[in-house]
């Protein structure tokens, strides 16, 4: 279980555990990238406990997004509206089906 107290390492080892373990780690650990991409790796969902500036950001939300479709939910609107562009034009051109 991850408190106050715990090392930086402690909480690592428990968000490759359960990625959703980001939620009682300290603000700065949720905006440290490689925390939140081991976490989003183990389950997208944990998106939702990461800082704004990596809900905005692509490589993290795409790892979140490739672990758990739905964990777009937690991507800054701004990131939402872009990827559904991108969607739009794709199915436009015949990409996707």
């Amino acid at each position: 279980m991850i408190d106050g107290n715990s090392t930086k390492a402690e909480v690592l080892e428990a968000v490759k555990e359960d990625g959703r373990a980001l939620q009682d780690a300290s603000q700065n650990l949720r905006g440290d990238k490689e925390f939140v991409l081991e976490a989003v790796k183990q389950n997208g969902d944990a998106l939702e406990f990461a800082s704004e500036a990596l809900r905005n950001d692509r490589e993290v939300v795409i790892a979140a997004v490739k672990e758990r479709g739905w964990a777009m939910d937690y991507a800054s609107e701004e990131l939402r509206f872009e990827m559904l562009e991108c969607w739009v034009n794709a199915i436009e051109q015949g990409l996707v089906n």
